[in-house]
């Protein structure tokens, strides 16, 4: 058996529905994806050298496979940097073929990578490949660059979405740009739109946040930035133990600043609620730089945390240990008025705003809400959107990106010191696909 062979093996084993069945038609299948992302060395081998008998098979060309069902990236002209953080980076690109197709690449980061892909680029791309529907963003396909030399025999993969034109972070940002009450009904519908999709489909985001929600030149709003999402426990016998690391600070609902690690889809809903207060206030509405502090400022707007109105929130685990401030009555429609002049646009946020998750208003009842129903009725985007000349997306892009805009903590980042952690500097810039 020839070593080509051998990979075409290696190749036919790796896309197999044993462990990654959720990749269609045989797609991205190699070694390195496949045995080191689920841990899964020695059995990995071990069936290679039944399958390669005579063929001498150096370890080391786990790195050398190419990806043969996946396209090299060079399809792709890069034309912008678009994003960056911890998630590695986000490049505007078109189609060299077909110019008009273009195209958000987002280069999976592997440095800090000793087992192969990461664990959580396969969670994301498995839950892209689930969720097809208009406001959550499209995966398109996955591409590659070419193990060689020059990069340690370790080529690099990347996502390709559909390309969005703006983020609604970056819209707020330009105060030129003013939607009207029926378009910000109809941001908030799409947006619960794409929850109760994901939310059906057994999928939580965790990641809640304007940066994360893309809109494109069409007005189509569409949920972004799955790395942190994880598909809900059908069993509900079995007690559900999440890390409650997750969500952006300033988004971060109040059980998991608290340390829940049973929880659902009222994590988002929570952020929902931010992202539509947003519409009006321009700016999050809650700015905390460690989690004491957040928990102090929800505490202000939304009343005091305690058990007369959330039972059992004195069993989670720190609210022992965290200061919570007594004798707070809850502000959210008071303090908001001066921004949000719609009583019923008030009354949602109020509703998603509830300090109770497990009175939280959900996704299917808010889209019933009187809100949507009312006069003016939800319009699209388009009258707004078309005097917005440039892509906000290349507008906040380095150098002009961070430019006095500070940076919340990012989700998951350690209790410790994360005040010290904020930025203003253009190097830390969050618009993600």
């Amino acid at each position: 058996m020839t070593s080509q062979d051998a990979i075409l093996k290696v190749s036919t084993l790796t896309s197999g529905k044993d462990y990654l069945g959720f990749f269609s038609s045989g797609k991205l299948a190699s070694c390195d994806l496949h045995f080191t992302g689920v841990r899964r060395t020695t059995w990995f081998r071990t069936r290679l050298s039944s399958l390669c008998q005579n063929t001498i098979f150096n370890p080391r060309l786990s790195h050398l496979l190419d990806y043969p069902f996946c396209h090299d990236v060079n399809k792709y002209e890069r034309m912008v940097k678009i994003g960056q953080g911890t998630f590695g980076e986000v490049f505007k690109a078109r189609n060299r073929k077909n110019l008009k197709e273009i195209v958000a690449l987002k280069k999976v980061l592997m440095d800090n990578e000793k087992e192969g892909f990461p664990i959580t680029a396969l969670r994301e791309i498995k839950i892209l490949q689930l969720l097809k529907h208009e406001n959550v963003v499209n995966l398109l396909e996955i591409c590659r660059t070419k193990a060689s030399p020059y990069n340690r025999n370790k080529g690099s993969i990347y996502l390709v979405f559909e390309f969005c034109e703006h983020d609604l972070a970056g819209l707020l940002s330009n105060h030129q740009i003013k939607f009207s009450l029926s378009e910000m009904k109809k941001l908030t519908q799409m947006l619960l739109n794409a929850l109760y999709f994901i939310h059906s489909n057994k999928i939580l985001h965790r990641d809640m946040k304007a940066a994360n929600v893309l809109i494109t030149k069409n007005g189509v709003l569409k949920l972004a930035d799955f790395g942190l999402a994880r598909a809900i426990h059908l069993n509900k016998e079995q007690t559900q133990r999440y890390t409650n690391r997750v969500v952006t600070l300033w988004y971060r609902p109040p059980e998991l600043l608290l340390g829940e690690r049973n929880y659902g889809p009222p994590i988002d809903l929570w952020g929902a609620g931010c992202i539509m207060a947003e519409l009006w206030t321009r700016n999050p509405i809650m700015q905390g730089n460690t989690e004491q502090n957040q928990l102090t400022l929800i505490s202000h707007l939304c009343g005091s945390i305690a058990a007369d109105v959330w039972p059992g929130v004195e069993k989670l685990d720190l609210f022992s240990k965290m200061i919570l401030p007594a004798n707070q009555k809850r502000r959210v429609k008071e303090r908001l008025r001066n921004y949000v002049k719609d009583p019923l646009a008030l009354d949602l946020i109020d509703k998603f705003l509830t300090i109770d998750p497990g009175q939280r208003i959900d996704a299917d009842t808010a889209l019933n809400h009187d809100f949507f129903w009312s006069d003016p009725l939800p319009s699209d985007l388009t009258r707004t959107l078309s005097s917005v000349n440039t892509s906000m997306f290349e507008f906040l892009a380095p150098p002009h990106r961070g430019r006095g805009q500070v940076q919340p903590p990012a989700a998951g980042q350690s209790r410790v010191g994360a005040a010290n952690q904020l930025s203003v500097t253009s190097s830390t810039f969050d618009r993600v696909f």
